[in-house]
């Protein structure tokens, strides 16, 4: 390389330092720096919503809290609209940097006690929730109804608020979850399952056992005690108290590209 062609390399250089790219370069040293956030872009919903796709300060849970076990039920048939729901394209969890580092607390001392935390969903994009209103507004679809849903017709779902036009799940720090015992190498007894649509999964129903009342109350105590606040109609469900977005609904799908850091493309410095 002469000294013109070591010149514009080392300005190509000191652009990426700047940008804060991380860029490897075909006859330079490879440069790891932050990614760049993503633009906010943040936008209004019809109804006054604040919406953004800036996925920047999300992480993936199989990374934040690596003995976490992932169920995603949205990516999968068995729910209780019985479709892969829109914005779930791959089987991940992500959670706000916040709720994530929280939630590794829980699962540590839960793991210290033989259990590990298994996640059914975490945040849910926008365009998830919609398909979930698009649903409840086809009364003939009825399919998953005596899964999750066998005590209530289904023309009641929007009105009792089981289902809504926004969900804490797409402000990022809310997370649906459930105890694994690695003794038994089972799920924890909880006395109802996961989005069952009923009093059955308020967490201080009392029409259960001894022991699966136990088991609900010791993941709530953990949940709190780490920074999470429960839902009265829902066992499983727990959003960080300090939440980062408390009016912000997100956008972008759950995909491992929502959440690659930013790159560039290399010059051709023989030129």
């Amino acid at each position: 390389m002469n000294k013109k062609q070591k010149l514009f390399a080392s300005i190509l250089t000191l652009g990426a330092i700047l940008s804060g790219a991380s860029c490897a370069w075909a006859g330079l040293p490879t440069i790891e720096l932050p990614a760049l956030a993503k633009p906010a872009a943040v936008t209004l919903s019809q109804d006054g919503v604040k919406l953004s796709g800036d996925s920047s300060d999300f992480v993936l849970l199989s990374e934040a809290v690596p003995d976490a076990i992932l169920e995603i039920r949205y990516y999968s048939t068995y729910n209780f609209v019985g479709d892969r729901i829109n914005g779930y394209e791959e089987p991940l969890a992500m959670l706000t940097k916040e709720a994530a580092a929280a939630l590794r607390e829980a699962s540590d001392e839960l793991v210290s006690k033989g259990y590990r935390l298994k996640i059914y969903d975490a945040y849910r994009p926008q365009k998830a929730v919609t398909h979930f209103m698009n649903w409840a507004l086809d009364a003939g679809d009825t399919r998953m109804k005596k899964y999750f849903y066998p005590e209530l017709d289904k023309n009641v779902l929007f009105p009792q608020g089981y289902i809504a036009e926004h969900s804490g799940h797409s402000r990022g720090s809310t997370v649906d979850l459930t105890l694994f015992d690695m003794n038994t190498e089972k799920e924890v007894d909880m006395g109802g399952t996961f989005d069952y649509f009923g009093e059955l999964s308020h967490p201080d129903y009392m029409k259960i056992t001894d022991e699966q009342y136990a088991n609900r109350m010791l993941l709530r105590r953990v949940m709190l005690k780490h920074g999470f606040k429960p839902l009265a109609e829902e066992w499983w469900h727990f959003t960080l108290e300090n939440e980062p977005y408390p009016d912000t609904y997100f956008t972008f799908p759950i995909n491992s590209d929502s959440l690659k850091p930013a790159t560039c493309a290399a010059p051709d410095a023989s030129k």
